[in-house]
């Protein structure tokens, strides 16, 4: 059994519940109510788009740690 690592940003969503994305699978995008199942339908996601892209011939990507960079940003504004 092969194992791949995979950046997943989980946002928490103004409704409730939490928004879960790959940036290396593009498309690939789940949701929890909880933080913990948010995770644990990332992982099904995850399996889940590797089985088709193998099933379609295509290679699951490696992901590069020099390819992303996930951090905060401050910004500046004027006064409105």
């Amino acid at each position: 059994m092969d194992t791949y690592q995979f950046t997943i940003i989980i946002e928490r969503q103004p409704e409730g519940g939490y928004l879960v994305s790959v940036p290396a699978l593009p498309g690939c995008y789940t949701e929890g109510r909880t933080l913990e199942e948010a995770r644990e339908m990332a992982a099904d996601a995850i399996r889940a788009y590797c089985i088709s892209l193998r099933k379609q011939g295509e290679p699951v990507p490696v992901e590069s740690l020099d390819e992303q960079l996930i951090g905060r940003l401050s910004v500046n504004l004027e006064p409105a």
